[in-house]
């Protein structure tokens, strides 16, 4: 066959699977489906092909599960007190509900904190151009709920229709716990409540805790402290406790994946033996992106990628395209500019960071850019695709 110029570049792919449960063989199933889908639609896998698995049917393999009656349990344990301040957590019936469900069982009384205007995420409270008019000032001001509707009245989410101050207290109290609200940023502001906090803020967490417990707190926890160990048998996340978990059933979460660099291991080993092709394997879960229109952060879990090769750790190392065609090259074109500018990228250094030809490209983890292409690909609802290979990624104007 003749050599020829490729006309294409990166290619991500949703790879259907079998519906996971308890106990599958992931790594067998996986390899499966990535080279079944390669036979079946007529393409070939490459070295340094990305094969990304979403966290949860690896979760959902390991049977990482949990209920509610277990988050009590080590809440109740942990939090040594009838009255706990629950501070700074999403805003997310899928997310956070069921976390709060668990918390309030075992507790008498909940001092719920929420962020204002909006939660770590972006899910919006109440508009900043409101906070404006009724000159309230988010970094100092604490506001009761009283104060709270008086001037903002109810607030409903833009997409989910829940008014979430609402919606959390109905949950403590028919989880059979007292709840009082209050609406601050400072951390600090919750030890006028109670000096037993459970800080659910997710990638502000390590700051959240010093702060706390330099102003005299008694008991500091975060999520990633709550089921971080098995309660009853149940599962858990060394790491992470209860961040990066999800509603299973009105009393059952699936938790975030535990260790499974193995896993990667070995479907990049099982790959390798079957079609002697080195590709690269990650897990990931949430990605990194913003929704400009409900200024939505899309990263709810701990980590994008909790598991991933080595081949996938670092940042890309690229080359302005256009920087190069407007400056070095700007008397050049066609097939001459097409030949300079191969040339700047098979001579370009192994680190660019801070020179001018690499500006403008994105500076982020490879997980974290991966992570989110894959995302977006799988979705989260019915695509049935929790498996995406990424073809050309790595792949230059050169290739």
């Amino acid at each position: 066959m003749k050599n020829h110029e490729r006309r294409v570049g990166t290619v991500s792919r949703g790879i259907r699977c079998p519906i996971i449960r308890q106990g599958d063989d992931l790594a067998k199933i996986v390899t499966d489906s990535v080279i079944e889908a390669a036979e079946y639609e007529g393409f070939e896998l490459r070295d340094r092909d990305v094969i990304s698995i979403t966290e949860s049917i690896v979760a959902r393999a390991q049977g990482n599960y949990a209920t509610v009656d277990d988050i009590a349990a080590d809440v109740k344990a942990k939090v040594m007190g009838d009255t706990v301040g629950v501070i700074f957590p999403i805003l997310s019936r899928n997310r956070f509900a069921i976390c709060l469900k668990g918390i309030a069982m075992g507790v008498k009384k909940v001092v719920l904190m929420l962020s204002y205007p909006s939660d770590e995420v972006g899910n919006e409270l109440v508009s900043l151009d409101k906070l404006d008019e009724a000159g309230v000032n988010p970094y100092s001001d604490v506001l009761t709920l009283e104060k709270y509707r008086e001037l903002f009245g109810v607030n409903k989410h833009e997409f989910t229709g829940v008014d979430y101050v609402d919606y959390y207290s109905s949950i403590v109290r028919e989880a059979g716990a007292e709840v009082e609200v209050v609406f601050a940023n400072q951390p600090k502001a919750i030890l006028n409540y109670t000096k037993s906090v459970i800080t659910c803020d997710i990638h502000t967490r390590k700051r959240t805790k010093r702060i706390l417990k330099a102003a005299g707190a008694d008991v500091v926890l975060g999520l990633d402290d709550i089921l971080n160990a098995p309660v009853n048998g149940s599962g858990c996340n060394e790491n992470y406790g209860l961040l990066g978990s999800n509603k299973s059933t009105e009393n059952q979460i699936k938790l975030f994946p535990r260790e499974c660099t193995q896993l990667v291991l070995d479907i990049q080993a099982k790959v390798l033996e079957r079609t002697g092709k080195h590709v690269e394997v990650m897990v990931y879960g949430d990605g990194a992106f913003k929704d400009p229109q409900g200024k939505i952060w899309e990263l709810a879990d701990p980590v994008v990628s909790p598991a991933h090769t080595k081949g996938l750790v670092g940042t890309p190392n690229e080359l302005k395209l256009k920087y190069l065609a407007d400056n070095d090259f700007k008397d050049l074109s066609g097939d001459e500019l097409k030949k300079a500018i191969e040339k700047s990228i098979r001579e370009k250094d192994s680190d660019l960071v801070g020179q001018m030809a690499s500006e403008g490209t994105t500076p982020r983890q490879l997980t974290d850019l991966i992570g989110s292409l894959c995302d977006l690909t799988s979705g989260s609802g019915d695509k049935g695709t929790p498996v995406v290979l990424v073809q050309g990624y790595f792949d230059n104007y050169t290739n």
